[in-house]
């Protein structure tokens, strides 16, 4: 997602750069080409507007005209509103004291409130917390089954639902349920709608009134875009929304509903999905997608990645190997199944700042190659893996034959552990931190792990 505006968005910063000098002439120019990228990303036309006159009058403020890099002030600029547009912070869940929180999902049919509802237990339970789970979809066929294999696999209580009854009801002895079992959370599924359901939406307003609800959360699909934005106005209008999930956010979407529905409902969004499985939901940071954006990377969220796959003992065996020099191919095949954990690896190089920009708009980056590595290595025997310097011709036909690949591709593999080996021995050679960074940035610029993939 976001990969065409951060493209835009970049081509216009590089020509300010190049200016030197910022002037009401060379910005105004700037400003129209960002709208049309805003535009084109599927962003509300009033929020563009707003947008555009804020960081106008920024731009053409004194906090610019002072700046000694005028242009680089421009982006802090955009960077900031953006941030602002979406709601400067992230906002988690409320919770509240001595008694079950209850949380309602609603939205349209197919946006995935049943999956996001297990989501959201999978991370509440993870935090620490009770959570109870109860279906209120008594119309879409096995709605209430889903929700309850589901809840099996995470092995959270879950409401024994049946179609016959009414939501309202549902609702109110779920939260009995909840209160019984002292589960700190209930998350209450409803029915989707195909539209705006006059019938359907009374019926929401029945549970409202049935029991205290604490949070409502309004889950809609990213890919729908501005449909996403002005369903969820007319929803908020009539249930006092008080958070967005966006699902679908690691798909080929133009973002316009991240950046525009806060600003349409003055509600946040509170999280968002980014994948299949249940683990896969993240807390809504404005201030990373808007650094994504414009692919200044996102540092923190990448070490949070992985710091949630981070193995200690594993970690201080690979630096003590690193520090003997007595890295092995087994070790770099445990780094790659590490990396793999983490997520896809455009993903993983968007949240490296610089790295953002730098990948090409639709570019396919291969992440089959690190399935054919750890093929190759996996096809080794375990003397070959601890010393490769023993691979010799019909080794490598055997590895080759083994791996379903090529020779060339474990000569190109072998050929790249050789200069990561050495790179590697170099910097354990290095006393003081001072002259192990230097050596760590020569690498870097030698440039010995181009290609690996």
């Amino acid at each position: 997602m976001f990969e065409n505006l951060t493209e835009k968005l970049n081509q216009t910063f590089r020509k300010l750069t190049n200016k030197g000098v910022l002037s009401e002439s060379n910005i105004a120019a700037s400003l129209k080409e960002v709208k049309l990228a805003l535009l084109e990303a599927d962003v509300n036309y009033r929020v563009v507007n707003a947008f555009l006159k804020s960081v106008k009058v920024r731009a053409l403020g004194a906090e610019v005209m002072k700046s000694l890099s005028p242009g680089q002030q421009f982006i802090k600029i955009v960077n900031d509103e953006l941030i602002q547009m979406m709601g400067s912070e992230n906002h988690g869940l409320n919770q509240v004291n001595n008694q079950v929180t209850v949380v309602l999902m609603v939205g349209l049919q197919g946006s995935g409130k049943t999956t996001t509802a297990a989501k959201l237990a999978n991370k509440l339970k993870k935090e620490g917390k009770k959570v109870y789970l109860a279906s209120a979809d008594v119309y879409r066929p096995a709605a209430i089954e889903q929700l309850q294999v589901l809840a099996g696999e995470l092995h959270v209580d879950c409401f024994d639902s049946q179609a016959d009854m009414k939501p309202a009801n549902i609702a109110l002895m779920a939260l009995k349920a909840a209160e019984t079992k002292l589960a700190n959370y209930l998350i209450l599924d409803t029915a989707g709608r195909l539209q705006i359901d006059d019938v359907l939406m009374a019926e929401l307003e029945e549970i409202k009134a049935k029991i205290s609800i604490h949070e409502v959360l309004f889950v809609a699909d990213a890919m729908t875009g501005q449909d996403a934005v002005n369903v969820a106005k007319t929803f908020h209008d009539k249930l006092d929304i008080t958070g967005f999930i966006l699902t679908k956010m690691d798909g080929d979407a133009r973002g316009g509903a991240a950046l525009s529905i806060r600003a349409i409902t003055g509600q946040p969004v509170k999280f968002v999905g980014i994948g299949e499985k249940i683990k896969d939901l993240e807390p809504f940071y404005p201030d990373r997608i808007a650094s994504r954006i414009l692919g200044m990377g996102d540092m923190v969220g990448l070490i949070e990645k992985a710091q949630e796959h981070f193995d200690e003992a594993k970690a201080e065996k690979l630096e003590e190997r690193i520090r003997k020099n007595t890295f092995t191919l087994s070790d770099f095949q445990d780094q790659l199944k590490q990396i793999r954990k983490m997520g896809s690896l455009s993903d993983i190089l968007g949240m490296i700042p610089g790295m953002g920009s730098k990948i090409p708009s639709g570019a396919n980056i291969d992440e089959g190659a690190l399935v054919k590595i750890d093929a190759i290595i996996s096809s080794m025997t375990q003397k070959e893996r601890s010393k490769p310097s023993i691979i010799n011709g019909s080794r490598k036909q055997r590895i080759s034959k083994g791996s379903g690949s090529k020779v060339s591709d474990v000569n190109r593999l072998l050929k790249q552990f050789a200069q990561m080996s050495k790179m590697m021995k170099k910097f354990s050679s290095m006393g003081s931190d001072k002259k192990s960074m230097r050596a760590l940035q020569n690498m870097m610029g030698q440039g010995g792990g181009q290609g690996m993939f």
